[in-house]
């Protein structure tokens, strides 16, 4: 009996080893080496208490990269972990997610800095690398972000890049205490990245 040949998986969109370097920061892919840096990041304002967060407690970070590893094989995730470039201290991490590369389309998330980076220029810088790689190396037409409602320092550092609010889908996930949330949503397109938002993330960063 003749089976019909598996096709194989599509290659990811994002190249395995791409890293990311501007304004004192450098976002590299995520790997297994970094869990207990992670875990020390973590660990700087015990994020992972934060009901709205996804970070993982000390104990856990090992887990969490290999779940976000697990999510890079699919193809739907591909997880930095940021770095303070003088020092080489891991200061948190973020990803690219939902990823769909048919309609050129991704997320920003999984985002989280120690609270001795927040409150800085770092997360600017983050999102500054991110979207000038999604939008002028991979050509991307979208890049979005999804925020807890209740989340309001999230949704300020969001707008404050020039995102557009979406809309906002109702009783759309779990957080980690079992609650269910409203989920925020916000994204900017390739126009939008070149006629305001890039110019305006670079005039942040610059001040």
């Amino acid at each position: 009996m003749q089976t019909k040949a598996i096709d194989a998986m599509p290659a990811h969109p994002i190249a395995a080893d791409t890293t990311l370097r501007g304004y004192g920061v450098r976002l590299e892919p995520l790997n297994s080496s970094h869990a207990a840096a992670l875990a020390l990041a973590a660990s700087d304002g015990a994020l992972w208490q934060l009901k709205y967060t996804s970070v993982p407690e000390p104990d856990k970070a090992g887990a969490y990269i290999a779940k976000a590893l697990e999510q890079r094989e699919l193809g739907n995730r591909f997880a930095f972990v940021v770095i303070e470039q003088i020092s080489d201290k891991v200061l948190g991490s973020t990803s690219y997610h939902d990823i769909l590369p048919e309609v050129k389309r991704l997320e920003i998330g999984y985002t989280f800095y120690a609270k001795s980076a927040q409150r800085t220029h770092v997360n600017t810088a983050c999102k500054w690398l991110l979207l000038t790689h999604a939008f002028d190396a991979l050509k991307f037409n979208v890049v979005a972000w999804r925020t807890d409602n209740t989340n309001f320092n999230s949704q300020r550092a969001i707008e404050r890049l020039g995102a557009k609010r979406d809309g906002v889908i109702r009783g759309q996930a779990l957080r980690w205490d079992g609650s269910i949330r409203d989920t925020v949503m916000y994204s900017v397109t390739r126009q939008e990245w070149l006629d305001t938002v890039r110019a305006r993330v670079l005039a942040l960063l610059n001040r």
